[in-house]
């Protein structure tokens, strides 16, 4: 199966540190990230799963190509579909941006709960580059990495502030951080909602193209 089919455990299994669990289940450690995601939908995979969901929070998203299989003792609170899209020409970097670090982190978690770009986290921004944009001192759009592995690395967590919108700050940042991925020989991926066909269009309109269509669920111990 080709790793994007299963980015979550592609992602885990070449950054183990970023995780916890074994080769039949990981998930992202809960400062980190809320996916979770298993090589495969046999037996022992599950229950090593389910096992992981009943400790700490208790729940965390899958994201596959696959079908979801919910394991005994799980049950799916949320199911949707996505879609993963690559990026398939090349594009400019963008010198102007700010690089978002450590200092940044609680203003690149404030931003991202008001926006809800997919699960962000206290420690989200280390899993990659950020880049952001600042007004009057205030961050009010950013985008970055998230997963990674075998020469790809997933553009993320793209988010504007509601009163800085319809400026193209979305496009800028996207354009940037996919261009730095490609300078360094990699592949950019993402994956968006099959609803969302605003994100859908900008991102066509940067070159991505429909990869696959992807299962989500949100699972959480009974």
């Amino acid at each position: 199966m080709n790793a994007l089919d299963r980015p979550v455990w592609a992602s885990l299994a070449q950054q183990p540190q970023w995780g916890i669990g074994d080769e039949r289940a990981r998930r992202f450690k809960p400062d980190i990230n809320r996916f979770a995601a298993t090589p495969d939908d046999g037996v022992e995979s599950l229950e090593a799963l389910t096992e992981l969901l009943q400790r700490g929070d208790g729940f965390a998203y899958l994201v596959q190509a696959p079908r979801i299989v919910v394991p005994h003792g799980l049950e799916a609170v949320k199911q949707a579909q996505g879609v993963q899209m690559l990026a398939t020409c090349r594009l400019e970097t963008d010198e102007d941006l700010r690089p978002l670090g450590e200092a940044d982190a609680a203003d690149m978690l404030a931003l991202a709960t008001l926006t809800e770009p997919g699960p962000f986290l206290p420690r989200t921004h280390t899993m990659g580059r950020f880049v952001g944009l600042r007004v009057d001192g205030c961050l009010v759009a950013m985008a970055g990495e998230r997963m990674r592995f075998a020469g790809h690395v997933e553009l993320s967590g793209v988010c504007t502030h509601p009163d800085f919108r319809g400026r193209g700050l979305a496009r800028r940042l996207s354009a940037a951080v996919t261009a730095e991925i490609q300078r360094r020989g990699e592949q950019p991926f993402l994956h968006a909602w099959a609803t969302n066909t605003v994100a859908i269009a900008l991102y066509e309109s940067l070159g991505f193209e429909v990869r696959s269509t992807v299962n989500v669920a949100m699972l959480k111990r009974r």
